[in-house]
């Protein structure tokens, strides 16, 4: 786990369901994640991630109850 309060750069991250999340700049990602072009400092992704982030629901579930 990553310290709250450190002085590393981030990047904000989107897997194919649409969820977001940081992950440390220069690390290779995970599969099923990209970069979505923000980076800089925790909070800063963070609050990025907060104005792009609007419904928690994966895409899938999204998609189903649209359907319905």
């Amino acid at each position: 786990m990553f310290e709250d309060n450190d002085d590393r750069t981030y990047q904000v991250v989107r897997n194919t369901e649409e969820q977001y999340s940081i992950w440390p700049a220069g690390r290779a990602l995970p599969a099923g994640w990209e970069r979505t072009g923000g980076s800089g400092g925790k909070a800063h992704c963070l609050t990025l991630i907060d104005g792009l982030w609007r419904d928690l629901r994966p895409r899938s579930v999204r998609e189903r109850a649209a359907t319905r």
